[in-house]
């Protein structure tokens, strides 16, 4: 019983985040159509169903363009304060925040798509990512870190793996990613 429910509580973490950015998408979405449904039909007669999708695109667009200012610098440094103070949020938020970070933004890691050969006797290779050059503070001079995202999933594992194994290829690293999430199936 004890296993069951450390797996319902890992699956939590893994669902929660998602779950709860979904939901509160959905309840804006609601609020803001039902909001701007009522008062265009009251003052102006006309009714356009699914306004409230417009409004949250332009809100996000809004606040990824505010979020990047000086002046959200002191909502941001408040926001981090209040994740230190919660576990578990810290837990999520850190875990998203690296995640959408590795994909987007000035920090991208997943730019350099690769091919390792994993296994020398049956040419078995599989196409990654490289994370990290520089393993010198593994005490890892010749070798990479290198990300495999599995298929069909939002997660992957991470080797170390000797540079002398790892081939860069020159094709756009959001093709790579698609092809191996899709498990192959949406081709390069």
């Amino acid at each position: 019983m004890k296993k069951i429910l450390n797996y319902f509580l890992q699956g939590l973490l893994y669902i929660a985040p998602f779950g709860i950015t979904a939901y509160i998408i959905y309840v804006i979405f609601n609020f803001t159509d039902n909001l701007l449904d009522g008062i265009l039909e009251k003052y102006l007669g006309i009714d356009i169903p699914g306004l409230g999708l417009v409004v949250i695109f332009f809100f996000l667009v809004l606040v990824g363009i505010t979020g990047r200012s000086i002046l959200a610098q002191p909502f941001k440094i408040l926001f981090k304060r209040m994740i230190e103070k919660a576990p578990l949020l810290k837990f999520i938020y850190s875990a998203l925040n690296d995640l959408f970070s590795a994909f987007v933004g000035k920090e991208r890691k997943f730019k350099k798509p690769v091919i390792v050969l994993v296994n020398p006797i049956s040419n078995l290779e599989k196409l990654g990512f490289i994370t990290e050059e520089d393993l010198s503070k593994l005490d890892e001079k010749e070798k990479v870190a290198v990300y495999f995202p599995h298929s069909y999933n939002f997660s992957g594992e991470l080797f170390i793996v000797p540079k002398n194994q790892v081939r860069s290829i020159d094709i756009n690293p959001a093709m790579v990613m698609k092809f191996i999430v899709s498990g192959g199936i949406s081709g390069i």
